[in-house]
């Protein structure tokens, strides 16, 4: 197969993939609800615990997890052999189109979520290390604060400084791609932000109970 018409398959396929509406199928499926219609309005794994509790908020985070790696590895189809930068920067452009995905969905009118669990996915096919350390700082900052949110800018935000730390600097763009991924995740989380400061955000308890009555199909 020709190299140019495998790529532009592979770059589909990553954007197709991202496009599963996991929260909105699920809620409809299981619940008759659509989840962007309740809550934050939110079609991501954030929402969907809230509004329909555990089993459907885990299966959408796990999901949505999933569809970021499986972009990010459809590197792997290529023959070629490739560099270390290589395959990382094609990791970086197959994950930013799952993102893309995620967040214009095609199979959902557009209107999906703010891709931070396909992000993490994508980070784990780049690097495992580096998502590690993202994770970890964002439970830190959850239990502390109990504010989801918060926990998913502060990992944004350090997420630059950790990829220098583990590629001793040697990687600058895959360090520029986690700059963009820093500023993308705290301007989709600007309503947050707003809700912080305004002290009126929802803090995160795995003991709450769905906010909706919800009944399954």
């Amino acid at each position: 197969m020709n190299h140019i018409v495998l790529m532009l398959l592979q770059c589909l396929g990553a954007y197709l993939l991202g496009s599963v509406p996991t929260a909105v199928w699920v809620g409809k499926l299981f619940f008759g609800i659509d989840v962007r219609e309740h809550g934050s309005g939110n079609a991501g794994a954030t929402n969907t615990l809230r509004t329909l509790g555990k089993p459907a908020g885990f299966s959408v985070l796990f999901i949505d997890f999933a569809k970021g790696f499986a972009a990010a590895s459809l590197v792997y189809l290529d023959p070629e052999p490739m560099s270390l930068t290589e395959q990382l920067n094609m990791k970086m452009l197959l994950g930013s189109l799952s993102v893309l995905g995620h967040v214009f969905p095609v199979f959902a009118g557009f209107k999906g979520g703010k891709g931070i669990a396909t992000l993490i996915g994508v980070l784990t096919a780049m690097s495992s290390l580096l998502a590690l350390f993202c994770f970890i700082t964002f439970v830190i900052i959850v239990a502390i604060s109990k504010f989801i949110s918060l926990g998913s800018m502060v990992s944004a935000i350090l997420c630059p400084v950790y990829t220098g730390l583990i590629y001793d600097w040697q990687q600058p763009t895959f360090l520029y791609f986690c700059m963009a991924i820093s500023v993308l995740v705290v301007y989709t989380h600007r309503a947050n932000i707003g809700r912080l400061r305004a002290g009126n955000e929802n803090k995160f308890s795995l003991n709450k109970k769905p906010t909706i009555e919800t009944q399954k199909q």
